[in-house]
């Protein structure tokens, strides 16, 4: 009975340890998918904030009225991110995953108009270069989920003007990621890909699985919300 344990149901560290893991790719989009009908109640477990909290910054960074845009959830999951942001009024979401039990899943909310599988990082997403008024990725940008190489591949994707959501967590086992994920965020800003609309730090983003990973004095970790706008005029590629 460690301390955090009491916070958390039995099994609910096991499964969120297993898919933050080093398993390989095929491995872990089956952790997915059979994880995909507990998820919900296991993240409700770990007060998971990060939906509430980017679709929050996402409609408030947004000037346009969001039931006419266009929008595409990716790493969709079960579909919480959807439920946030309908919930704000956008009407028109794509969702792609890696994981088809996720996938279908996020079917039965009825949420979105078009789903798709697609494991970010290995290939590119089935959509046109600026389609979407606005790009999502809520959860996934983590070590081991989508790596941060894939970023421009959802600016290829967004309309120019146009607003992409990340989140990432700020936990020890994360750092790294973290560090790589904001070199290559900072990178496009200094190509003049995009500009940063937010970066907001969120100090109880969820509950710590482990007493090494929590952020100081607490039982949670934490994490940020960033808002970027791509530029109407894309510059140049340096190099």
């Amino acid at each position: 009975g460690s301390w955090w344990g009491m916070w958390l149901p039995v099994g609910v560290r096991e499964r969120v340890t297993a898919v933050h893991g080093g398993s390989a790719l095929p491995e872990r989009l089956r952790l997915y998918d059979d994880w995909a009908d507990r998820y919900e109640q296991d993240v409700a477990a770990l007060e998971y904030r990060a939906p509430h909290l980017a679709a929050a910054s996402l409609t408030f960074a947004f000037p346009a009225p969001p039931a006419e845009a266009r929008l595409l959830d990716v790493a969709c999951g079960t579909g919480l991110v959807a439920r946030e942001l309908h919930r704000r009024g956008f009407r028109c979401l794509h969702g792609v995953d890696g994981s088809a039990g996720m996938l279908e899943r996020a079917r039965s909310t009825g949420l979105y108009r078009q789903l798709w599988r697609c494991v970010l990082g290995r290939e590119p997403l089935s959509a046109p270069a600026e389609h979407y008024d606005a790009v999502t990725v809520v959860g996934a940008l983590g070590e081991g989920q989508v790596p941060s190489a894939a970023v421009p591949e959802l600016l290829r994707v967004t309309k120019p003007g146009g607003f992409l959501c990340l989140t990432t967590r700020s936990n020890r086992s994360n750092l790294r990621y973290k560090a790589e994920l904001d070199a290559a965020l900072e990178k496009l800003e200094r190509q003049g890909a995009w500009q940063k609309v937010l970066a907001q730090e969120v100090e109880r983003w969820e509950r710590a699985t482990s007493k090494e990973e929590s952020t100081q004095g607490t039982s949670y970790i934490s994490g940020v919300v960033y808002i970027y706008q791509k530029c109407p005029i894309p510059l140049l590629e340096e190099g």
